[in-house]
């Protein structure tokens, strides 16, 4: 994909929930669409922009494969648009089939991709793929300004045939079903490219309904590149989104396929973040993947001098001196990518009590400040609990914006400094989402102390989801009292109820789990 100032981009696919199919009403002789809910929002002006493809696209389920859901299927291929309208409207053309439609909103979705009365065709996608779809000019003027004044503008042209290569034919027909039908049909595959045709036709609805599609689907695997394509649509909401995935997920994002997908620009905003939460070393392997997909791309020989030439001044980005000396030493050192200079440079860096200068920045990332949400208002010890011995603890929790728990603040022993192994997990619906294994010391205080999971894991709102600890020590341990079933902690409400997985007795009036640790 190439920008309004020729930088090159590339429209992939991701990893998404597909939405629940629109459903559709059926007559005696035909099917006809449902319209789905008219948004209420107001209309937006977009700038017109270009979209030209240099290789193949993915499908999402290359990148990231996926079980299909098993009771919707998807209807974004034109032989399937096709099908559909040889069903519904060929079979009643020679009847009056206007009579079997009571609004005009039926009536007018039967000429979707219909060749019944349509005074325009357009040869939609690039050559070699191309696809003759039909259209009514009076609709589709109604539907967009842009077709508007094609049609009947003060320079519109009077063609019989109109040539779009930039967008894709599934995409196009998308956007027409909406013009036509009032109907929002996205799958996981289209999305991007129809919210492409949708900003460069001014479909404003459209393209908010894509935008929300992409928000509610965002993760890790896809956040760098729907990072790339947000900037480039100009959605400020939906860039901002992103950032808050590749922040607090950093490792994830950095280690995804989609990662090496991103183009230069998006790689150089990325290697300045302040607020990655990643350690340096994984940011400069991450870098080192993505130069080998640019050597690929470029039809350069993926070679050490190449890496380097395409990653250019990029490579200064990288916080090389804030790594542990063991992480340069075995990895960073070690690649090639640094001249000899540079090596020896941050070796001397890191030992010598006169540091030399460095190209490269030198002052870590601040990185995310967790946050701690505190359910109970006081603790408490007894001679008889809170005891361990292999019986899991459990919670569940819900809240009412997207957050990432990267870990609980569990309670020590009461009787003195101790040990304990903790098993932390947390589910949603009985899937495991995020596990980890870990030890903890406790000083014999009431203090919580963090235990962490390997990788922040994403809470979506409105979900209660299962937070799980079984605890080994031989120590009595504090537990808390007099819980709280709603706690506000900044922007964020926590929502507690008890869970049928506790069998230690832990529950919303007390127990263990006193904190859950994230990142907003």
């Amino acid at each position: 994909m190439v920008d309004a100032k020729g930088r090159n981009m590339k429209c992939l696919t991701f990893l998404l929930m597909l939405p629940e199919s629109v459903k559709n009403r059926s007559s005696k002789n035909s099917k006809k669409g449902s319209p789905s809910s008219s948004s209420k929002l107001p209309p937006v002006c977009y700038e017109i922009i270009t979209l030209k493809t240099k290789k193949k696209k993915k499908m999402s389920a290359e990148i990231f494969p996926t079980k299909k859901p098993a009771t919707a299927t998807t209807t974004t291929t034109v032989q399937q648009y096709q099908q559909q309208n040889l069903n519904n409207n060929n079979t009643i053309q020679n009847c009056n089939w206007q009579g079997l439609y009571s609004t005009i909103r039926e009536r007018n979705a039967v000429m979707f991709n219909n060749e019944l009365m349509a005074d325009v065709h357009f040869l939609v996608g690039p050559s070699g793929g191309q696809q003759r779809l039909p259209g009514h000019r009076y609709v589709l003027a109604v539907g967009s300004s842009v077709f508007h004044a094609m049609f009947y503008g003060e320079l519109a042209e009077n063609k019989d045939e109109i040539r779009i290569p930039d967008v894709e034919p599934a995409a196009f027909l998308a956007m027409l079903k909406y013009i036509y039908c009032d109907e929002i049909d996205l799958s996981a595959d289209t999305v991007l490219a129809t919210l492409y045709a949708a900003k460069k036709y001014i479909v404003p609805h459209l393209a908010r309904a894509c935008v929300n599609f992409l928000e509610t689907s965002l993760s890790a695997k896809n956040a760098c590149v729907l990072l790339s394509q947000s900037c480039l649509f100009e959605e400020p909401d939906l860039t901002q989104r992103c950032w808050e995935v590749i922040d607090a997920q950093a490792e994830l994002a950095l280690k995804s396929e989609g990662f090496c997908d991103i183009d230069v620009v998006t790689l150089e905003s990325i290697l300045r973040r302040e607020t990655l939460n990643a350690k340096e070393i994984v940011v400069f392997e991450a870098a080192l993947s993505w130069a080998e997909a640019e050597c690929q791309r470029q039809e350069l020989t993926v070679s050490i001098d190449n890496k380097r030439k395409v990653l250019g001044k990029v490579v200064f980005l990288i916080r090389v001196p804030t790594m542990g000396l063991d992480d340069f030493a075995n990895s960073a050192a070690q690649s090639g990518v640094l001249t000899l200079n540079e090596t020896n440079d941050i070796f001397l860096w890191y030992t010598a009590a006169k540091k030399p200068e460095l190209q490269f920045a030198c002052k870590p990332r601040k990185g995310l400040s967790p946050q701690r949400c505190h359910r109970f208002q006081s603790c408490a010890y007894r001679s008889n609990q809170w005891r361990y011995r292999g019986r899991c603890d459990s919670i569940q929790f819900a809240v009412d914006k997207r957050v990432f728990i990267a870990g609980f603040g569990l309670y020590g022993s009461s009787c003195g400094s101790a040990e304990y192994s903790a098993k932390i997990e947390l589910k949603r619906k009985g899937l495991l989402l995020g596990q980890n294994l870990s030890k903890y010391f406790s000083d014999g205080s009431s203090n919580t102390f963090p235990v962490w999971f390997e990788y922040p894991v994403q809470i979506e709102p409105d979900t209660f989801y299962t937070a799980s600890v079984v605890l080994d020590g031989n120590e009595l341990s504090y537990f808390g009292q007099e819980g709280m079933t709603e706690v506000q902690c900044g922007k964020v409400t926590f929502q507690f109820q008890c869970s049928s997985d506790s069998t230690n007795g832990t529950g919303v009036q007390g127990g263990q789990i006193p904190e859950l640790i994230f990142y907003a």
